[in-house]
């Protein structure tokens, strides 16, 4: 059994290996949180390793506090993201060692043995100390165990000079000689200078301690007053001070003679309002210190989130990718209240109190396409929860979301993609929230000038041209034209829904603005200069390594020319008829041109459902995809997870259907991984109670002709609209080895 594993037995948190992710920059973390938990805990492990590391996070564009392909630990880090692109969070590093005092991570590093981890627990031996460290977690606190096998000088080291965020500074104060509050300044996520917050951190020890003090590092000296400041350009000790420290690399050392045997706990809470708050959730959610029960009810947690859907079939590591890429689906968005309900309300020094779970990070650029659709079918309280959320930032703010991090507005990404997420929603039938203020929030942004608009500040050309010219070199102006034109045919949706007729043809009319941008000569979209021709010369191929690349984010023109899910049929027709369509997607994949670890095109394998005389194709690709990108390892995961939105791709694509278009409540059907799947439905929303989904066939067959849903056998059918699969209940494959 490979030392990075998951401990197999038969809960279903037991069919996870939190490992996967954890190489291929797949930026996730075997750390342990509940699920949509604020608090985190991982190892980190991505700097100051020298040849015990890889990566190193100050030596190269680095976003995870933990990577497999390293082995120097330096501290558990409190509060982190998983599936991220920027560098964000990741600090409070809270450790143990033995011998001398040493309080730089250079020295006092260890490599690790022995992972292990499921969801709600981690553990490993810190080799250079021969201690075993255990981590779990509450919603908003961690609790870690630190085993001595050795008597002697001991010490707890809290480090708040380092971690993966950008920004420094923090400050600490002792409340006794066990505890320890204060905040650390975190933000600058993707490099927005202004996207700064507080995180505040209440640690509490198991044991009074004999010793303890502050460390700092000094500034350095040169010249008569070295000679008179032995530690200058060093880490200082403070040994006596009490009051208040703060610095840039500051850190807290608490010291003892250990025993044998002797087990000593570390409890820590945070918040993002306030030191009295971090102290609140310890007491409320950790009274007293108990590692057994505070474990058992993170993994009871864990268990009652993955239960939401049974598998049966399918070879062990399938199963484990599956429910894995559940588990990952369940970290972000988070919730941001204490246990009191305050939080930090959104672009302001203010605090609200919330009634529902109030959620952040939201990577909406990934995540609407496949993760919220997913979480209305799967967990509809916390999505509703989750655009009560965003409605709430834009009375906060007066904008709704598009890339927040913990009440700040990163502008990560591009569109206007909270329109997308919320009409999604509703046209699921989910729609206990604010109507009326949501859609004065989305036709704001739809709607604004662009020396007003926060979200679309090119919104100018786009209203007059329908398109968007590349006005700079490596500008985003096709992709974020692309993004508009999505997020508007969902307004169209709404406002049709909701009577407002005139909206709904304006809306829709500007969705048709992609054709535009088809070139006939390649075939694909190319960018507009601001004269109204075709940019000259054009490469098509030109940022698939994330070079810079005009009129394209983070991807080139094979990766976006289809991305135009409202009108599939309408874009084929555009590119000359079914057959030349066809022809042309299939080439995305023959030539190497298709990228599943980024999301334009991650659609692209179920467009071709659309004409079912092609729909055999999707149900190879989409196998052959899941065969050679999804792994029972850490590399498991084909690139940055993105929050979730490669996970919720695989567990969509292993139960048969995909939402290749969201606000359209129209799935893409391919082959199922599983012999059957029950899904619970939450009966208030979905009065069916459930959804199970079976195949008939042996499991090495890829295709399947017709399918029978609910008490009626259809052939020829490969795409099914949400409200009749769920209505029906139950969804039957019949599959075939031949096409």
């Amino acid at each position: 059994m490979s030392s990075l594993s998951a401990q197999r037995y038969q809960r279903l948190i037991d069919e996870v290996n939190p490992f996967i992710g954890t190489s291929n920059f797949g930026t996730t973390n075997p750390g342990a949180v509940l699920p949509n938990g604020l608090m985190s805990i991982t190892p980190f492990n991505v700097m100051g390793g020298g040849e015990l590391n890889k990566y190193d996070k100050d030596a190269r564009w680095w976003s995870t506090p933990y990577t497999s392909d390293n082995n120097f630990f330096t501290g558990f880090s409190h509060v982190n993201l998983s599936g991220v692109g920027c560098p964000e969070l990741g600090g409070i590093l809270v450790t143990a060692t033995q011998g001398s005092l040493e309080v730089d991570y250079k020295q006092y590093g260890t490599p690790l043995s022995d992972q292990r981890a499921h969801p709600g627990y981690y553990t490993a031996r810190l080799d250079k100390y021969a201690i075993r460290a255990e981590a779990t977690a509450t919603r908003r606190t961690s609790l870690t165990a630190y085993h001595f096998e050795r008597p002697g000088k001991s010490h707890i080291l809290v480090n708040l000079g380092q971690g993966l965020t950008n920004e420094s500074g923090a400050t600490v104060r002792f409340v006794n000689d066990s505890t320890i509050v204060g905040s650390k300044l975190m933000g600058t996520f993707c490099y927005n200078p202004q996207a700064v917050f507080n995180q505040y951190f209440a640690i509490r020890l198991s044991k009074r301690t004999p010793q303890s003090g502050y460390w700092k590092m000094q500034p350095p000296m040169t010249g008569t007053e070295a000679e008179w400041d032995q530690d200058h350009g060093r880490y200082k000790i403070y040994r006596s001070y009490r009051r208040a420290m703060s610095g840039n690399d500051v850190g807290v050392w608490f010291s003892w003679e250990a025993e044998a045997g002797e087990t000593v706990y570390v409890q820590t809470a945070v918040s993002f309002v306030s030191e009295e708050n971090a102290l609140l959730n310890l007491e409320t959610e950790q009274p007293k210190i108990d590692f057994a029960s505070t474990r058992k009810a993170a993994e009871q947690a864990w268990e009652d989130a993955l239960g939401v859907i049974r598998i049966e079939g399918g070879t062990k590591d399938q199963r484990t990718v599956f429910y894995s890429a559940l588990y990952h689906l369940l970290i972000h968005p988070n919730i941001l209240q204490d246990v009191n309900g305050e939080y930090p309300k959104m672009t302001s020094l203010e605090t609200g109190r919330t009634e529902h779970n109030r959620y952040t990070v939201y990577s909406l650029w990934d995540t609407y396409r496949n993760v919220h659709p997913l979480l209305s079918l799967l967990y509809p309280e916390m999505q509703l929860d989750m655009v009560r959320s965003m409605i709430d930032m834009y009375r906060e703010s007066g904008w709704l979301p598009k890339w927040e991090l913990y009440g700040r507005e990163t502008l990560t990404m591009s569109g206007d993609p909270a329109i997308t997420v919320i009409s999604d929603t509703w046209q699921r039938g989910l729609k206990d929230f604010d109507l009326e203020t949501a859609y004065e929030a989305m036709r704001k942004g739809a709607m604004t000038p662009g020396r007003d608009n926060y979200l679309r500040p090119d919104i100018d050309d786009y209203i007059e041209r329908g398109y968007i010219p590349l006005r700079e070199k490596f500008d985003h102006s096709v992709s974020n034209a692309l993004e508009y034109y999505i997020a508007d045919w969902n307004l169209s949706q709404m406002a049709r829904s909701l009577g407002k007729h005139e909206d709904a043809k304006l809306f829709a009319r500007r969705a048709q603005g992609y054709k535009h941008y088809y070139d006939k000569e390649y075939g694909l979209l190319r960018p507009i200069t601001p004269d109204g021709k075709f940019l000259s010369p054009f490469d098509p191929v030109l940022g698939r390594d994330f070079e810079p690349n005009p009129g394209f984010h983070e991807g080139n023109s094979w990766n976006y020319s289809f991305f135009v899910p409202h009108d599939i049929k309408g874009l084929a027709r555009l590119m000359g008829g079914q057959r030349k369509f066809v022809d042309k997607l299939q080439s995305v994949f023959d030539k190497g041109n298709y990228d599943p670890a980024n999301e334009p095109d991650i659609a692209y394998p179920f467009l071709f459902t659309y004409f079912p005389k092609e729909a055999w194709r999707t149900q190879r690709i989409t196998k052959e995809l899941l065969a050679n990108y999804y792994h029972n390892a850490p590399n498991g995961i084909p690139g940055n997870d993105d929050t979730g939105t490669m996970s919720a791709w695989a567990i969509f694509t292993m139960l048969g259907l995909y939402p290749d278009c969201p606000g359209s409540m129209s799935f893409a059907l391919t082959t199922p991984t599983f012999d059957r799947a029950v899904i619970k439905l939450d009966p208030k929303y979905y009065p069916a109670g459930q959804l199970i989904i079976e195949r008939e066939g042996k499991a090495s067959d890829t295709y399947f002709r017709r399918i029978k849903l609910g008490d009626e056998e259809l052939r020829g059918k490969y795409r099914i609209d949400h409200h009749e699969l769920v209505r029906a209940g139950k969804l039957i494959f019949y599959t075939q080895e031949n096409k």
